[in-house]
C-alpha cells in the first residue's frame, strides 16, 4: 500500500489493438467482462499545460480488487501515452490510485514534490491527473507513471458496476458497452 494514496486500484496497458487485447485477456486469462468505450469522452484535457482533443479507446475489467485498463490511442495528440509508445515501450504504462477527496490528495501529492503533466475529466466526479515521470529518480522505470483518479459520482458508480460484474463472471458476454455516464 502506498503511504501517499493507499492501494493501487488500477494498472493500465497501452495496446496497439484493443479488440485483440480484450479477446486475449478474456479467453486466455479469464479476466472480464470488459466494458469498452471506443471514444472516451474526455473534457478539459491538458498535456504540459496545453489543451488538446484526445481520441482514446478504453476497456476496463476487474481481476479481483484490481482494475485492468486497456488503452489504445486513436490520434496523435501530445500525451504521456504517446511519449511512452514513441520511446518504443509497450505494456504497463501507469498505475492509478483512486480518491473521493481529489483536491486534498492532489494538494498532498504536489506538496510531496509531484508535478502534474497531464489532466482531464471523464464525466461528473471523474477528474484525473498524471504526475510527471520520475526518470531522474534512482530506480525509476518505464511503466511507473502514477495517475490520481477521482471516483466520486458517475465514474465511481461505473467502476463499482465493473467490479461487481467481474465477481463470479462465467465468461459470457465478454465485451460490453460502457453505459452512458450521465445515466448511472
Amino acid at each position: 500500500m502506498s503511504r501517499h494514496f493507499g492501494e493501487i486500484r488500477q494498472i493500465a496497458y497501452l495496446v496497439p489493438d484493443i479488440e485483440a487485447a480484450m479477446d486475449y485477456w478474456a479467453s486466455v486469462l479469464g479476466v472480464g467482462p470488459w466494458y469498452y468505450n471506443p471514444r472516451v469522452p474526455i473534457t478539459n484535457y491538458t498535456y504540459r499545460g496545453e489543451r488538446y482533443e484526445p481520441h482514446n479507446s478504453v476497456a476496463l475489467a476487474n481481476a479481483g480488487g484490481l482494475q485492468v485498463e486497456l488503452l489504445q490511442t486513436r490520434n496523435d495528440v501530445p500525451s504521456m501515452y504517446r511519449d511512452f509508445t514513441r520511446a518504443g515501450r509497450t505494456g504497463a504504462q501507469h498505475v492509478a490510485y483512486w480518491t473521493e477527496d481529489f483536491d486534498a490528495d492532489l494538494k498532498r501529492a504536489e506538496e510531496a514534490g509531484l508535478s502534474v503533466c497531464m489532466s482531464g475529466e471523464v464525466g461528473e466526479g471523474g477528474r484525473f491527473v498524471y504526475f510527471e515521470d520520475q526518470g531522474n529518480h534512482p530506480g525509476w522505470h518505464p511503466g511507473a507513471t502514477v495517475e490520481l483518479s477521482e471516483v466520486s459520482g458517475a465514474k465511481g458508480r461505473l467502476f463499482k458496476q465493473i467490479r461487481d460484474a467481474a465477481i463470479g463472471w462465467d465468461g459470457s458476454n465478454p465485451i460490453r458497452a460502457f453505459p452512458d455516464l450521465s445515466k448511472i
